[in-house]
């Protein structure tokens, strides 16, 4: 029955959504079809809806009293009455009659008819699965309480039969055993199915595990959980038989939980390492910053707990080939020569172009790195790739020499940025030498496309940038590469920062 508020609101939406009566039934959940149209049609009538929703009478007053009268004309028979009329039930028509006669003492005769078997046994069957009381099984099969335990003893029990019923044939007793081992069966299904159901829920709870997890595919540790959450009310065996685990490896995984993560230290201290470099650290240098405090794993342990908290680097993402094909004017030979190895500061440089793309906009970077470590001498950031760019990274790069008498090898690619006069100009003011890679070979300048690789693995490809405005993605790249200076460890140095490298070489940072 829906209340005054429920019919307003329903008929209300329905003349909102255009009198769509299943997107009306989608939103709200209610009503049915024909009582949405019939609560409309009301309301277009009256411009309003009855308060209290009466039900008409299925039969008038002139059926009612023919049927009082019949009752009374014809010896008082309930039976006789209903089969003449062909109308009402036995129960409405005890209402009508001592609505008339209240005096009248009112004996609704019933005929006693033998339950067919098939209609006891699915009874008893319901009766033993049930999920809520023998009452409701009993309205469903539409006898009494009484009755419904009645057939049950009389099919399952052995004990106090009835004299009419202590005589069985043998086709009796047999078929009293096949509903006995039905019940069973079922039992067992209802069990193993509860118990399935039961470690999907401790899976999704316990180890965050989707709740269509198969327990087999589980290691022996997970499923020594799930177990052991269960063990107080499921039988091991069952728990054991239903993961696929052996009670030998239950106890042995049992004990190694029971006496606790011997790295909880080390997952913190390595979760804070990780989130603290750009998340771009693989298990050596993980290995060689938990050395720095005061961790000594082996780089088996540091694989392994980094695998266990999810501690994955960014990979290296395959990109398509591409060169400049065109040459504007004479270059300068390839004098680097792909040797890269340098055995002082400011003894080589390299120098190259990367764009960013970003929702944004492009921001382009030109850097200059030392063959010595590695070190990003000086860098300009723009969102233009003009000769301003390139010429403004320069010119930092020219003043950290002023006072050194060595001047450096300068290597690029064959860009026009390296061959406009304002370069050319500064080049031969500060007496350095030009190198060129040679046409369509970026592998000439493979230390400085490898160090373009790695800052977009670990800053560019592993964060959003849907928000992030220029100015904001210009101090993260300034930012990264000050870190990549001074704090990102390389294994080839030892596991020290370029900056920490230097100084340890005693050279002037």
């Amino acid at each position: 029955m829906y209340s005054y508020e429920d019919r307003l609101r329903a008929v209300r939406l329905f003349i909102k959504l255009g009198k769509r009566v299943g997107l009306t039934i989608r939103q709200l959940g209610y009503p049915t079809k024909n009582a949405l149209k019939g609560w409309h049609r009301e309301y277009e009538q009256r411009q309003e809806l009855r308060a209290v929703l009466l039900r008409a009478s299925k039969y008038t007053a002139a059926q009612k009293e023919a049927a009082v009268d019949h009752y009374l004309d014809n010896g008082r028979s309930i039976t006789v009455t209903i089969q003449a009329l062909g109308y009402p039930s036995r129960g409405l028509l005890s209402i009508w009659i001592r609505g008339r006669c209240p005096e009248m003492r009112v004996l609704v005769a019933r005929r006693s008819l033998a339950a067919p078997t098939d209609m006891k046994q699915s009874a008893v069957i319901a009766l033993c699965m049930r999920q809520g009381g023998a009452q409701e099984v009993a309205e469903k099969v539409g006898v009494s309480r009484p009755t419904l335990y009645a057939w049950k003893n009389e099919l399952l029990s052995s004990e106090d039969i009835s004299p009419m019923t202590r005589h069985h044939t043998p086709s009796g007793s047999s078929e009293r055993d096949e509903l006995e081992q039905q019940v069973e069966m079922l039992r067992r299904d209802i069990r193993r199915l509860q118990l399935e159901q039961d470690i999907l829920k401790k899976a999704n709870e316990l180890l965050k595990k989707d709740l269509g997890v198969t327990p087999l595919l589980l290691t022996n540790r997970e499923k020594t959980q799930l177990v052991d959450a269960l063990r107080s009310t499921y039988r091991l065996a069952e728990l054991l038989g239903i993961v696929g685990l052996a009670r030998s490896s239950f106890f042995y995984h049992l004990a190694r939980i029971q006496t606790g993560d011997q790295y909880s230290e080390v997952r913190l201290a390595m979760g804070d390492i990780f989130n603290r470099n750009y998340r771009c650290y693989g298990y050596r240098r993980m290995r060689a910053s938990l050395s720095e405090r005061s961790f000594d794993l082996s780089e088996k342990v540091v694989r392994r707990l980094m695998k266990q908290e999810s501690l994955v680097p960014v990979a290296a993402r395959r990109r398509r080939y591409g060169s400049y094909m065109g040459e504007i004017s004479p270059a300068p030979d390839n004098l680097l020569n792909r040797d890269f190895r340098a055995s002082a500061p400011n003894e080589k440089w390299l120098t190259d172009i990367t764009e960013f793309q970003i929702p944004a906009g492009k921001v382009y970077l030109s850097p200059m790195i030392d063959c010595h470590g590695g070190l990003v001498v000086s860098w300009s950031i723009s969102t233009r790739p003009d000769a301003e760019l390139v010429n403004t990274m320069l010119d930092t790069a020219i003043e950290t020499i002023i006072s050194n008498p060595q001047r450096p090898l300068v290597h690029s690619d064959r860009g026009g940025h390296y061959r406009w006069p304002g370069w050319l100009s500064r080049i031969a003011e500060a007496k350095l030498g030009r190198s060129m890679s040679r046409k369509a070979c970026s592998p000439d300048n493979a230390a400085c496309e490898g160090f373009f690789g790695r800052l977009k693995n670990e800053l560019f490809y592993s964060r959003e940038w849907i928000n992030t405005t220029m100015e904001e993605f210009v101090s993260a790249l300034d930012a990264y590469i000050t870190w990549y200076n001074e704090a990102r460890i390389k294994r080839s140095l030892g596991f020290k920062s370029p900056m920490q490298h230097r100084r340890s070489l005693g050279f002037a940072a």
